[in-house]
């Protein structure tokens, strides 16, 4: 089938299909910022409820398919956010990956074809909450339920939520709040984690509390021992050695968060107006890291499920080269193509097998720079695209003319080398990250950082779109 012809039935299924899909509608005229931010806190709030509401008729599954990607797709086993954002962030990924490899063709310049590409990506959100809460529920808790009765009652509950949270997510997406509910809900997500590992007065398994802080304070208080058991504790416990590991992450992210190469800019339109135009070194954001996370999410989850119905003892040799997985641990891969592209996690489990800990790194390393490279792509963050929206912007860069091809030829010096510098670095931190155990995992925290360098980029962009509502939007880019 001829590429256009696969963009034609798409806009064909679209138009008769949209008048039937329900949509939050837009704020017929901008929102105060104050509502905004309230309305993010009561999407985030039903988010958070949902995640506390445990499944009706859920037992204890014996597999968590989803382990290795709980802080990607911000969700909790056995609550209705059992899915999380997961639906979403896959069908996003599919329809970029069918526009980047030109099988579907849109030209984003449009808004009528941006906005059909929407709507067909939310069609293909709908088909996926629809076939992930069919396999999920019959791979995860099939075997527990006693009548199908509850079985279709487990389906239905996973998909109503995560329909519920694709609404979320475009209330907030759509100007009734601010950023988008998928960002919001990681970065609650992580949040709750790194908390968690301070705080939590649980009993962790090895005598103490789980939180390192009161785990700390109960060591000193009841006489200590040997010190070396609150730096390194066993079964991934949170430790002091973590506390740091964390902390030295969060500074490198916000450290690099703030390099930048800046291009004067001058207004054509308001005299005497100047500024600079911004190309960070992390100018690829989060969206790569996402992506390959969720790519790599999705095949764990696949070849798991796989792994559980066709072999569940290893002796598949043909399988065992894609996935093997300890038969008393289920959730842990012990082997095959899987076993290398997720992390040992915590210093011990690296040292006993640094070839996998370094191939993991490795990995991330590689996936998330080809990720960087598609989403500036995609994503309209190529030379030619930014040297657009400058021009729309109603700026030049002083000392070139005002047209495409001398400011496209300018960024081409720098995007093309920090796309891919900045996607190494986001790569590596998030591979080391993940292998030497952070609080909230590698990946985790480096969402978080950037989701809350962009939302403060936001607010700025707030203020500056008072005055000068073109260049606000351009400065609100990445």
């Amino acid at each position: 089938m001829a590429e256009g012809s696969v963009t034609t039935i798409i806009r064909k299924v679209v138009f008769k299909a949209e008048p039937y899909l329900p949509q939050v509608p837009k704020p017929k005229k901008k929102i105060p910022l104050q509502t905004r931010l309230l309305w993010c806190g009561v999407c985030l709030l039903v988010y958070m409820v949902m995640g506390q509401t445990p499944l009706f008729g859920a037992t204890a599954p014996q597999f968590d398919f989803l382990a290795f990607a709980r802080v990607i797709f911000a969700s909790q086993q056995g609550t209705l956010v059992e899915l999380g954002i997961g639906p979403i962030v896959t069908s996003g990924l599919l329809m970029q990956l069918l526009r980047g490899s030109d099988i579907l063709k849109f030209d984003f310049k449009k808004p009528e074809e941006r906005g059909v590409f929407q709507t067909a990506t939310k069609l293909v959100t709908y088909v996926v909450i629809v076939a992930e809460s069919i396999v999920y529920a019959i791979a995860v808790y099939g075997g527990g339920v006693s009548e199908p009765y509850f079985l279709y009652v487990m389906i239905g509950q996973l998909m109503a939520a995560s329909i519920m949270i694709m609404f979320l997510d475009e209330l907030i997406q759509k100007g009734w709040g601010i950023g988008s509910g998928i960002s919001l809900f990681i970065m609650a997500g992580v949040a709750q984690q790194i908390l968690w590992s301070l705080f939590s007065p649980l009993p962790g398994g090895d005598g103490g509390m789980i939180g390192i802080i009161p785990y700390t304070a109960e060591f000193f208080a009841t006489g200590g021992g040997d010190i070396a058991n609150i730096f390194f504790r066993v079964n991934q416990l949170p430790s002091i050695f973590g506390l740091c590991l964390t902390a030295g992450i969060l500074l490198i992210l916000v450290f690099t968060q703030g390099m930048k190469i800046e291009i004067p800019i001058v207004s054509t339109k308001y005299r005497g107006f100047s500024a600079v135009y911004p190309i960070k070194l992390m100018y690829v954001s989060n969206i790569p890291v996402i992506l390959a996370s969720a790519l790599t999410a999705n095949a764990v989850f696949i070849f798991q499920m796989l792994w559980a119905n066709f072999n569940p003892q290893n002796n598949s040799f043909f399988m065992n080269l894609v996935a093997q997985f300890s038969t008393v641990d289920n959730n842990t891969p012990i082997g095959g193509i899987i076993y290398y592209i997720t992390p040992p996690r915590g210093l011990e489990a690296a040292s006993l097998d640094p070839m996998r800990a370094v191939g993991y790194v490795l990995f991330m390393i590689g996936i998330v720079v080809v990720f960087g490279r598609l989403w500036v792509e995609l994503g309209g963050l190529s030379p030619k695209s930014a040297a657009q929206n400058l021009l729309d912007a109603d700026v030049q860069i002083p000392g070139f003319r005002r047209s495409n091809k001398p400011v496209e030829a300018l960024l081409n010096k720098y995007i093309p080398s920090v796309t891919i510098i900045g996607s190494m670095i986001l790569g590596l931190l998030a591979g080391v990250s993940d292998v030497l155990g952070v609080f909230g995992s590698g990946i985790g925290v480096l969402l978080m950082v950037d989701i809350l360098i962009n939302y403060y980029t936001q607010l700025v962009r707030e203020q500056v779109e008072v005055v000068m509502p073109r260049l606000g939007g351009l400065l609100g880019r990445k």
